[in-house]
């Protein structure tokens, strides 16, 4: 048999093939191994969500119904606690004072966000500081309630008999500041009248009180209100938004029964970790928090109370906090609103 006569030189160019050949792969390893590497490990012991709402709201009930989507997710438990009061710094201290890797959660109203820099001289928090502000929950509108029997059958007749009687006419809300407060503030100033404020320490007692007669209207949510006008104790006057809600038709919006142009009330909510969180968590729960908006129980939910989801950027929802704040500041300063 032959064998075929290979020269040290061509044995030499063989092995340096090879070697670069070993070379080559063993460079794609790192890129392999970090496409295939698990997941960020998170959580890895229960989550708590702290809310400033009470039980049974539309906010509280929208972050059970994520919190119940994301236990099932990330196989733990996550809780919601209830820390209603003070304005919010209640449920804002405890969450500053809890875990910061991202196991405890807070739901922000726009308010805390938006509203209280420009109400507060002194705030026991730091909007910039304290929270890594991760994405929205929901958006809705507002509603005028008046009670079954109220003698305003639109905005007109409402406005009109302000006018015609200063400070006579009352609406409510459950504290300097927030959305409703700052909106009927708005309208006072829009419609150049003069009404008094009555604050109430829960929202049950607020709508309450309209539907027995005790306040001329209070602004409110179809999950807020929704309760009461279902069991027919509220009428929805008019809603506060460009155009009628799909699921309202029947109810004018405040331009159309009569009210001013251009008048809108917008609630929204958020999710927010603590400041410095690692950003791989931080995405994981806005990516794990979406994927909870998005089912279908939880559209349906939305629905039902009014809420609408929207989704964005965080670059996106960052311009349109900025922009609410901005909005806020105008009203406040219009409606001479301040604390401390």
């Amino acid at each position: 048999m032959q064998h075929a006569f290979r020269s040290p030189q061509s044995l030499t160019r063989r092995l340096a093939a090879l070697a670069l050949g070993l070379g080559a792969a063993g460079a794609l390893l790192p890129a392999q191994a970090q496409s295939t590497a698990p997941a960020v490990q998170f959580p890895t012991k229960p989550v708590r969500i702290i809310t400033p709402f009470p039980v049974g709201g539309g906010p509280d009930g929208v972050a059970r119904l994520v919190a119940d989507k994301l236990s099932r997710m990330w196989g733990q438990p996550v809780v919601v606690e209830n820390r209603p009061g003070g304005n919010g710094f209640i449920a804002i201290d405890a969450f500053k004072r809890g875990a910061n890797d991202g196991h405890d959660l807070i739901q922000l109203d726009a308010v805390h966000i938006a509203a209280y820099p420009h109400l507060f001289k002194k705030l026991p928090y730091d909007v910039a500081k304290d929270f890594d502000i991760i994405l929205p929950l929901f958006k809705t509108y507002f509603f005028v309630n008046v009670a079954t029997n109220s003698p305003y059958k639109d905005m007109g007749a409402l406005i009109a008999d302000a006018r015609a009687n200063p400070g006579k006419l009352n609406y409510g809300s459950w504290s300097v500041g927030n959305p409703v407060h700052l909106g009927s503030a708005l309208l006072e100033s829009m419609t150049k009248t003069d009404m008094t404020h009555v604050i109430y320490k829960e929202t049950t007692q607020l709508y309450t009180g309209v539907a027995n007669g005790e306040l001329s209207f209070a602004l409110g949510t179809s999950a807020t209100a929704g309760p009461l006008q279902r069991a027919g104790k509220l009428r929805f006057l008019a809603v506060a938004a460009p155009k009628r809600l799909a699921n309202f038709p029947d109810v004018p919006t405040v331009a159309e029964s009569g009210g001013p142009a251009g008048y809108e009330v917008t609630g929204w909510n958020a999710i927010a970790a603590p400041k410095g969180v690692s950003p791989a968590v931080a995405e994981k729960i806005k990516r794990d928090v979406e994927k909870a908006l998005a089912e279908a129980d939880v559209k349906e939910k939305f629905v039902s109370f009014g809420y609408e989801a929207f989704p964005t950027t965080r670059d996106q929802f960052k311009q349109f906090m900025d922009g609410e704040s901005t909005r806020f500041a105008d009203v406040i300063k219009k409606a001479g609103a301040s604390l401390d």
